[in-house]
């Protein structure tokens, strides 16, 4: 497949969980892929990964909670022509157990760095007539529970963002989408996951290469006419009530 072939895609914590499996999924679409995240082992583990798959890649070191960091990473990124916002970071538990910390690391890495990039990058892509921005929520944006409040905030806040520039840089052929999550089996042992596996109707918990198989139709051609869309990608969790106990 070469349907982004000759096109630039940051993809913001790339060297592990859905970003990773994002990565190759560009990459072998053919895409020029800049890998960042903070650990330089990991990233340049997956820059060789793809370049051994025949694909191109680079690494920037970047920390999305450090707002000098972000503004360099997008410098340092170039023309780029697909931008997938998908590093994020959370503390869980009940709101009053949330540090001040804690609190701004979410809004700098899961709110800030997506609204700094953005403006950053997607003025030079309506610039040039086209591009395409992916956010990555959560289905913890809708579904509220008792330990993910700030967390749940960021993330809609995401999606707020996400209708607000597909309105924004539309007219100049830029599309702004975002994809949600439900559980995703990354660094979180399984077991965690085991009490959704009976109220999915598909019956399972996603890999990361279940999200980043969407990610990949929203940055490619087939998706030319989808903007201000965030699609659940959570095997219908967010489609219906849990089933309760007989």
């Amino acid at each position: 497949m070469s349907e982004l072939t000759g096109k630039t895609a940051l993809i913001t914590g790339s060297t592990t969980g859905i970003g990773r499996a994002t990565a190759f999924a560009l990459a072998a679409r053919g895409a020029d892929v800049v890998v960042t995240g903070r650990d330089a082992q990991r990233g340049a583990e997956v820059v060789q990964k793809i370049q051994a798959d025949g694909g191109s890649a680079r690494f920037v070191a970047a920390d999305l909670t450090n707002r000098d960091d972000v503004i360099r990473l997008a410098e340092q990124a170039g023309e780029v022509d697909v931008l997938v916002n998908n590093a994020g970071l959370g503390s869980f538990g009940p709101s009053a157990t949330i540090t001040g910390e804690q609190y701004d690391a979410m809004l700098e890495g899961n709110l800030r760095a997506v609204f700094v990039l953005t403006n950053a990058l997607a003025p030079k892509m309506a610039e040039r007539g086209s591009g395409s921005v992916i956010n990555v929520s959560s289905g913890a944006a809708r579904i509220s529970g008792d330990y993910n409040a700030v967390y749940g905030a960021t993330k809609a806040a995401v999606e707020s963002l996400t209708r607000a520039w597909a309105a924004e840089y539309g007219p100049a052929g830029v599309r702004v989408n975002a994809v949600a999550p439900g559980p995703v089996l990354t660094s979180v042992p399984a077991e965690f996951y085991q009490g959704y596996i009976p109220v999915t109707p598909l019956r399972r918990i996603a890999q990361a290469e279940d999200i980043s198989r969407v990610i990949a139709f929203l940055a490619g051609p087939d998706s030319a006419f989808v903007t201000g869309a965030t699609i659940p990608v959570d095997g219908g969790l967010s489609a219906v009530e849990p089933r309760l106990p007989d």
